[in-house]
């Protein structure tokens, strides 16, 4: 993890959980363009920006109960329980504000922190095919971490999606402003019909009773990984947009001085956030049964479901921003662990897959079968608060960063130089 993150003169934008990097402010060239020679410190937490910390901290909740609720598909329960009036309630709360909501913000997180890297390291002086290297090595390294991310844990990780992205978009940092949105416009036209033509065809197997099948933990690690062809270039697709949105509005600060683009955020929070909850009720209703609709309609809905997500994941953003300064001018224990989590979300995200781990498998706990739809809604939220704990510990006894992100900054950059 990269934790040089910029005063409040010059705050910066951080990244989401599969490459929770601080954005950082401007750092004096050197003379005659000289690089520095030693990476960048570790910045104090109290002179970090707020906004991106509790962005991603929140937003590390929306991704815990989406979970926790999709689990019981995903582990062969055949469907939503919708057994009273509070797990309709719950199922429809998610898709309306949580499902497909969460990871589009991310992924703009994501997008806006790389492009304060390079931002950062040219104003250090660095040259383009440095700055080029150090980002595709932190590319690479995210893979790593992703895939045994997906190994020992998780089926759905984003990790090594952003350490491809990373790889294989760097060029993109450097596109005018025409050219990054002509191409993030056209992956959000095709990137979302070919996610979700492919959403009934591929994850469906995934939503169908296994009959009380247990595949043992070996057979669990290679399926997972046998997933990965499948699940990187669909990912990939419904990422990019976001990420190529979150490098246009790193350039014109947009999150780091919520001030001076006040009615701007205004309207992405109102507008995205209220867009998000239009196009989610179609969802809603299908996934309450209300609604029943054939393959074709089902795609079109889940396509309006997941086009509309985008703009409430950005819309999520535009509202903690302008929340955060009020926050930050008095923060008390709840506001500085919700931004502890932010800070170390990859950390965070992480530690939600060993829990995961633990619960969901049939050769573990296997409780998804015996959750209804608002007890794995309240599953979520409470491993979610677990990691909000965790994570104000390690504030509170000292650590700048988790593990996480301390290990992909001393892949990043190397070891610190000694003084």
């Amino acid at each position: 993890m990269s934790d040089d993150a910029p005063p409040h003169s010059a705050p910066a934008m951080r990244q989401p959980p599969g490459d929770p990097v601080s954005g950082a402010g401007r750092v004096p060239s050197t003379a005659a363009g000289t690089p520095p020679t030693a990476p960048p410190a570790p910045l104090p937490p109290a002179r970090r920006d707020l906004a991106p910390d509790l962005a991603r901290g929140f937003m590390l909740l929306v991704i815990a109960t989406v979970h926790a609720h999709l689990f019981r598909v995903a582990t062969g329960a055949g469907g939503f329980t919708l057994d009273g009036t509070l797990d309709v309630v719950a199922t429809a709360v998610m898709a309306l504000f949580a499902e497909n909501r969460g990871y589009p913000m991310f992924a703009a997180l994501f997008g806006y922190g790389l492009a304060q890297i390079h931002r950062r390291r040219t104003d250090e002086g660095r040259p383009w095919p440095w700055v080029r290297r150090l980002l595709r090595r932190r590319g690479r390294w995210l893979v790593v971490i992703g895939v045994a991310h997906t190994a020992l844990l998780f089926y759905g990780d984003i990790i090594s999606v952003y350490g491809l992205i990373a790889l294989a978009f760097v060029a993109m940092l450097r596109f005018t402003d025409r050219r990054l949105l002509t191409h993030a416009f056209a992956w959000m036209a095709a990137g979302t019909l070919a996610y979700s033509a492919a959403q009934n065809l591929v994850f469906g197997a995934a939503q169908e009773p296994t009959g009380g099948q247990n595949p043992g933990p070996l057979l669990d690690v290679l399926f997972r990984l046998m997933t990965l062809p499948v699940f990187w270039p669909l990912m990939i697709a419904i990422s990019v947009f976001p990420f190529l949105m979150g490098v246009w509005a790193e350039r014109r600060r947009l999150l780091e001085a919520p001030g001076r683009h006040r009615a701007l955020l205004v309207r992405i929070a109102a507008g995205g956030i209220g867009l998000a909850v239009l196009g989610g009720i179609p969802q809603a209703l299908v996934n309450v049964e209300v609604w029943s609709v054939g393959p074709v309609a089902a795609t079109a809905v889940f396509w309006v479901h997941l086009l509309t997500g985008y703009a409430g994941g950005f819309g999520y953003a535009a509202a903690i921003a302008l929340v955060a300064p009020r926050l930050g001018r008095r923060r008390g224990s709840v506001t500085a662990a919700l931004a502890a989590t932010g800070r170390r979300s990859m950390t965070a995200y992480l530690l939600q897959s060993v829990v995961w781990a633990a619960l969901i498998p049939p050769y573990a706990l296997n409780v998804a079968p015996g959750l209804g739809d608002a007890q794995a809604v309240a599953l979520g939220v409470g491993v979610w608060l677990a990691t909000v704990v965790i994570c104000d510990m390690l504030r509170r006894a000292g650590f700048r960063q988790g593990p996480a992100e301390w290990f992909l900054r001393r892949m990043t950059y190397g070891r610190p130089a000694r003084g």
